[in-house]
């Protein structure tokens, strides 16, 4: 069975950084490309970032294209999100999701296998 185990979301104000960390565990982390979502109060869940099996290749939405980087240690079976410059509209839960099928894509359906999620909470 394959558990996702995010952590590093917080409260930070508009303009600063944070870094979440998502583990993975029960199956070789390298079957895997990576995603990041997120999902505020009354909104869809979103595509945010995804990452290759060997961390070459990565996508970004576009509204943090530019302020978040998306990065693998395949050693450590963990995938990070960088995120800076921190907008309030960043508000949300942001959960990690693992595609089997290793390409990298921003659909949700590709992706079999998610985390509990992270709140990242941004004041003004």
């Amino acid at each position: 069975q394959v558990q996702l185990v995010e952590s590093g979301g917080g409260l930070v104000q508009a303009g600063d950084s944070l870094r979440l960390a998502c583990a993975v565990f029960g199956r070789p982390f390298t079957w895997f490309a990576m995603g990041w979502f997120r999902q505020a109060p009354g909104k869809e869940r979103e595509f945010v970032s995804a990452i290759s099996r060997g961390g070459a290749n990565t996508l970004y939405a576009d509204s943090v294209k530019g302020r978040f980087t998306c990065s693998r240690d395949n050693a450590k079976n963990t995938v990070f999100l960088q995120m800076n410059s921190l907008k309030v509209e960043d508000t949300a839960v942001y959960y990690c999701a693992a595609n089997p099928a290793g390409r990298i894509t921003s659909s949700r359906g590709d992706y079999n296998h998610w985390g509990q999620g992270t709140q990242v909470t941004v004041s003004s």
